[in-house]
């Protein structure tokens, strides 16, 4: 099933359960789209798809400037992955299918 859509998401991190809603859009191997959530709205850089599989990168500037790296699976309406956090580990991440 194709990743295209929007999707309500939570990102565990140390701070705490951040919730997100992430909007993506694949074409050939590549994903485009953007994340949005309490630090503001975040264009997906180097995305790709391959069949269920996702990978991309986001910058956030709050609380501090990193560079997030995501993996993810699309299982039908659900998403679920992990979140390299820079020097602060990991996070989980999953979500559901909001359209």
């Amino acid at each position: 099933m194709s990743a295209d859509g929007t999707w309500n998401t939570t990102i565990n991190s140390p701070m705490g359960a951040q919730q997100g809603t992430l909007e993506l859009s694949v074409e050939g191997g590549q994903l485009s789209g953007k994340m949005s959530g309490p630090q503001g709205e975040m264009a997906i850089e180097d995305g790709s798809a391959d069949g269920d599989s996702l990978s991309w990168k986001a910058s956030i500037t709050s609380p501090m400037a990193m560079t997030l790296e995501f993996s993810a699976t699309v299982d039908g309406d659900s998403i679920t992955g992990k979140v390299k956090l820079g020097a602060f580990g990991e996070a989980d991440l999953s979500g559901t299918r909001a359209s």
